[in-house]
């Protein structure tokens, strides 16, 4: 079974690219998922601040790689695809979980810019979005300090998202597809 763990900072377009995939028939398994169920289970609103203080409890109760080991029973049940995208890696436990699971997996990064970020997640209106440039640069910082730039620098493929919608569609595809062929 091929993985392809997808990885960028918020707003970058990890999102687009699980639609991408979803698009191509790949199922998609996203990360961010197992962090917003915790937090519903808990009975709690699902707002930054929780989202964030329950990752951070997680993964100092079970472990830097709690997220990635909460996803591995989803990950196999849909083996029959052959291949699957997990949206949303964050840290080198999460990569070292699936490398010692699937021999075969691979690491696409999306890029864009702080200030195209902000934008998307003003635009998007998501619950968990930030809504002030220092919430945005929190969230970062945030990001950063878990290990996304390590995850980020280990990636096989990085893919531009500054440019039209269309253009990010095309060039992941291809990135997809490239990443899917290599074993």
């Amino acid at each position: 079974m091929k993985i392809i763990g997808i990885v960028g900072m918020p707003g970058s377009g990890k999102s687009e690219a699980a639609d991408i995939a979803r698009s191509m028939d790949i199922p998609v398994v996203n990360m961010g998922d197992v962090i917003r169920k915790e937090v519903s289970e808990s009975g709690l609103e699902i707002r930054p601040e929780t989202l964030r203080l329950t990752m951070v409890r997680l993964r100092r109760k079970f472990g830097k790689g709690v997220v990635a080991e909460r996803c591995l029973p989803l990950i196999y049940s849909l083996s029959t695809h052959g291949i699957v995208v997990v949206d949303g890696l964050r840290s080198l436990d999460e990569v070292k979980v699936f490398r010692q699971e699937f021999l075969n997996f691979s690491i696409i990064a999306i890029h864009s810019s702080p200030r195209i970020r902000h934008e998307r997640l003003r635009e998007r209106h998501r619950s968990d979005d930030p809504s002030t440039w220092e919430e945005f640069c929190e969230r970062d910082e945030l990001e950063l300090s878990i290990g996304i730039g390590e995850v980020i620098a280990l990636a096989d493929v990085i893919v531009s998202n500054e440019g039209t919608q269309v253009g990010f569609r095309k060039e992941l595809k291809k990135s997809i597809l490239k990443v899917a062929a290599d074993d």
